[in-house]
């Protein structure tokens, strides 16, 4: 297995280690619950270092990027992300992808799971493309500073002033005395920032954070309660909401596809499918009870099958059993009555509208 910059050092404080994409991660350190509360309440850390990062460099890597995801990349201003889509010809879905924009280049942030395929799409499609692509994931690490109190841990060690970034934006900076990358976005549904510097300064940063965060109560966090703040956040996962059978249009990712103009790979089958419609779509679920409803479990409307669980958890935050599913659109109504089929049992569940779980914005 593949170790981050920080990955002795989980291991060393107690990190519940698993495998997750090929890389050896911790999955919590004190429990799941406890981790997604700190998240909620005050503020987190995250070890994301095994999400692929790619600059791509070059006089042309505007167009080549703006033909291969679904965002507007020119109409992108320095220092500005989006969030896009990677696609097949036939719309289905390679990857979800953050895209940075920066003076000289653009990085592509992409699912650790989906390292190589999306490199080796990108290689796939230079043709006589003016551009360069490095592949930066093992020679830099990438730290998530999310909660309520992330702009207080962080801004101490940044001289920029981190307050009046907007989200969905970037900036090249100095932390803690070194040169790196800062963004504002999250998968937590909590305000925050991501951290992007070199391998051999991850370790000190980090510990940095942890020492003057104490008064914070700043506490590493492992990939177990991420997935459930961005579930209940509504965030999709890749592998779960969507993949190479789902199109952007059936998983209720229109706002990530920009059409006007565009021509990007996959852009006639996903105006075919918003012209003429999906057959499912992506709702959220409430269950009845504490029990979780898994992947794949089964959805009724009345007996009948509409749909599959794609993801589900017990909502720490609102203390009730939560679900997304991809369901008939018939079925898709918010108020609708559904079930599912937990191991032989119905049990009773509502569609509901997402997100699950909204902070509170000052």
């Amino acid at each position: 297995m593949l170790h981050t910059p920080l990955h002795d050092w989980h291991v060393a404080h107690g990190g519940k280690m698993v495998e997750f994409a090929g890389w050896s991660m911790p999955v919590y350190y004190s429990s799941i619950t406890a981790e997604h509360q700190t998240v909620r309440q005050s503020v987190g850390l995250f070890d994301i270092s095994h999400m692929a990062r790619f600059q791509v460099i070059g006089g042309q890597s505007t167009e080549f990027l703006d033909h291969l995801l679904t965002a507007n990349v020119p109409s992108m201003q320095s220092s500005e992300i989006r969030y896009s889509l990677v696609c097949r010809e036939n719309g289905g879905i390679l990857d979800d992808v953050l895209v940075y924009r920066f003076a000289d280049y653009h990085l592509v942030v992409a699912n650790a799971s989906n390292r190589a395929k999306i490199w080796n799409w990108m290689e796939d499609h230079l043709g006589a493309w003016d551009i360069a692509l490095k592949d930066l994931t093992e020679s830099w690490a990438m730290v998530a500073i999310q909660g309520p109190k992330s702009l207080d841990l962080l801004q101490p060690l940044v001289k920029a002033n981190l307050q009046a970034m907007k989200y969905y934006t970037g900036m090249i900076a100095v932390v803690s005395g070194e040169s790196g990358i800062i963004s504002r976005t999250g998968y937590t549904g909590e305000d925050g920032f991501e951290v992007i510097l070199p391998s051999d300064q991850a370790v000190r940063f980090w510990e940095t954070l942890l020492q003057t965060g104490q008064q914070l109560q700043v506490q590493p966090c492992g990939l177990g309660c991420r997935d459930t703040l961005r579930l209940e956040a509504g965030m999709p996962l890749y592998g779960h909401e969507m993949d190479e059978t789902v199109d952007p249009i059936t998983a209720r990712l229109g706002f990530g596809v920009h059409l006007d103009g565009a021509n990007f790979v996959g852009k006639e089958a996903i105006v075919k499918r918003k012209t003429h419609g999906t057959l499912q779509t992506r709702v959220g679920l409430r269950l009845e009870g504490k029990r979780i409803a898994r992947e794949g479990a089964i959805v009724l409307q009345q007996g009948r099958q509409v749909g599959r669980v794609t993801s589900g958890t017990y909502s720490p935050t609102l203390q009730q059993s939560i679900a997304m599913s991809l369901v008939e659109r018939e079925a898709s109504a918010v108020g609708t009555a559904l079930e599912v089929d937990l191991r032989g049992q119905r049990i009773a569940a509502e569609v509901v509208k997402l997100p699950f779980y909204s902070r509170t914005r000052t």
